[in-house]
């Protein structure tokens, strides 16, 4: 540790297993995440450090030696997990993803760890909390404004409530925002409560403040975007959680 020198917040971050190419390798299995999160956190004030699927059990061990927690995006929530049929337009084939994000939040959750869920991780902490999802989003509000074209994000407005901490973070008027979903929140999971809406009254964010620790899910994307206030509010909350003896002595 430096003395003197404020300690930057430790943040990890969720990743997936899937194959790609790199140098003279094809199709080798590989851990990954876009760039564009790690870089967040770095912007943001913090320090990333990525997580690869791993044994539940492993979580706890894990989140001890974190400051905070994002689950990143990704593809669909296995509906079993809320109990429901599959929906034909739902792609969920990560249930070892699931399993150990789900761990992950279980335990930064139980342990007071600051956390972030961006898109799909939104969905999964209110899935974990005892929600459920809209498994086609299309099918409810009747437009594809929510996602982009293929390989591309879309953008559109979003509100933050009033009185909720979210609203005193993005203020109570409306933002543009980076989006690719078809899925959002349905049952509003145990603890939640719901801090932004789209214009078409899909939820867009969820927070607990209950417990006393920061819980934030956004259903859209901050780290396609140049708005840092959402990571700030992360890092700002994993720097005043840090134990005692975590922090720098001056």
């Amino acid at each position: 540790m430096t003395h003197g020198i404020a300690q930057r917040p430790v943040i990890g971050i969720s990743t997936y297993r899937t194959t790609a190419a790199w140098g003279r390798f094809d199709r080798r299995l590989a851990v990954m995440l876009p760039e564009r999160y790690p870089a967040l956190v770095r912007d943001s004030g913090g320090v990333a450090v990525l997580l690869p699927p791993d044994a539940p059990e492993h979580a706890p061990a894990a989140l001890a030696r974190l400051d905070g927690l994002v689950i990143a995006g990704g593809e669909d929530v296995d509906p079993l997990l809320y109990h429901e049929p599959a929906h034909p337009r739902t792609e969920a084939d990560a249930p070892e993803r699931d399993a150990w994000e789900a761990a992950l939040l279980r335990a930064a959750l139980a342990g007071g760890v600051p956390v972030l869920g961006i898109c799909r991780g939104m969905q999964l902490l209110n899935v974990v909390r005892g929600g459920s999802l809209i498994q086609h989003l299309p099918d409810v509000v009747h437009h594809e404004g929510h996602a982009g074209g293929e390989g591309s994000y879309g953008r559109h407005a979003v509100r933050a409530l009033a009185g909720t901490g979210l609203g005193g973070v993005l203020g109570t008027e409306s933002v543009v925002v980076p989006t690719s979903h078809h899925q959002a929140v349905d049952r509003l999971g145990e603890g939640l409560t719901v801090c932004a809406r789209a214009e078409d009254g899909t939820v867009e964010a969820v927070e607990d403040t209950a417990g006393g620790a920061f819980v934030l899910g956004v259903q859209w994307h901050p780290e396609q975007g140049e708005d840092l206030r959402v990571m700030q509010a992360l890092v700002g909350a994993a720097a005043a959680a840090r134990a005692p003896e975590l922090q720098p002595v001056g």
